[in-house]
C-alpha cells in the first residue's frame, strides 16, 4: 500500500499516520526525516543538503526527490510506504510518479485529512504548555485543574507563537494555497480520498480503513 498522507495543522495528521503504520506494516516517511537520516549518513545527497541548510537555504528539489528516491528504494518499503508531508507542489507529483514508475510501482491513494478552517483554529489556538514540564493542556477539551496554571508544576502555562490565531490563521491559509493544486491534480487522477476528520480517533481511522479497501 503506497500512501500520501495530507492534513492540516491540527487536522491529526501525525496520530492518524501513525495508525497507518501500525495497520498496514509500513514506514511513515517524512522529508524532514529523510533529510536527518541522510545527513547523520552522511550520503553525497546528505552532504550535499547539509551544506544548504547550514547556511539556511532551502534545499532543492532535485536534493529532496534524490533523497526521497534513496529512501524508497530500501527493503522496508517494498510493501508499501505512507508519505508525510511529500509531495508539497505538482512538479514535485510528478517527478515521484516517474521515481516510483522505475520499480513499477505507483501511488495506490492520497488520503486528505478534511477538517473545518474554525474548527481548525480553535484546535491549535487553544493549546497550553507548562514551560517548565512541557506537559500539554488545551483550555477547551483538557483544560488544567486551575486556569492557566500547570496541575504539576504549578507556574504558569504558555502560548506557543505559532499557536496565536492570527499565525495559525496564516498557517492554514498558505497550506491550502499549498495543496489544493496537489488535490486536484490526484483527484483527476481518481486516487483522492478526501476523510471528514471530525469526531473520535478511532472514527476517523474507521473512515481511513474503509476508504482503503474500496
Amino acid at each position: 500500500m503506497n500512501l500520501v498522507l495530507f492534513g492540516p495543522p491540527g487536522a491529526g495528521k501525525g496520530t492518524q499516520a501513525q495508525f497507518l503504520v501500525e495497520a498496514y506494516k509500513i514506514p511513515q516517511i517524512s522529508t524532514g526525516d529523510m533529510l536527518r537520516a541522510a545527513v547523520k549518513a552522511q550520503t553525497s545527497l546528505g552532504l550535499k543538503a547539509q551544506e544548504i541548510m547550514s547556511r539556511g537555504g532551502l534545499v532543492s528539489d532535485e536534493i529532496v526527490l534524490g533523497i526521497v528516491s534513496e529512501r524508497l528504494a530500501q527493503s522496508d518499503c517494498v510493501g508499501g510506504f505512507v508519505l508525510d508531508g511529500f509531495p508539497r507542489t505538482i512538479p514535485q507529483a510528478t517527478s515521484l510518479a516517474e521515481i516510483l514508475e522505475l520499480s513499477g510501482r505507483a501511488i495506490d491513494c492520497v488520503l486528505s485529512l478534511e477538517v473545518d478552517s474554525e474548527e481548525l483554529v480553535k484546535r491549535l489556538s487553544g493549546r497550553r504548555s507548562c514551560p517548565l514540564c512541557g506537559k500539554g493542556y488545551h483550555i477547551e477539551f483538557d483544560a488544567p485543574d486551575v486556569e492557566g496554571v500547570c496541575n504539576v508544576c504549578g507556574v504558569a502555562l504558555v502560548q506557543r507563537a505559532d499557536d496565536n490565531e492570527d499565525t495559525v490563521r496564516n498557517r492554514l491559509q498558505v497550506y491550502e494555497q499549498q495543496t489544493a493544486p496537489l488535490k486536484e491534480y490526484y483527484r483527476a487522477k481518481s486516487i483522492l480520498c478526501t476523510i471528514p476528520g471530525i469526531g473520535s480517533i478511532a472514527e476517523i481511522q474507521q473512515r481511513i480503513a474503509a476508504a482503503l479497501v474500496k
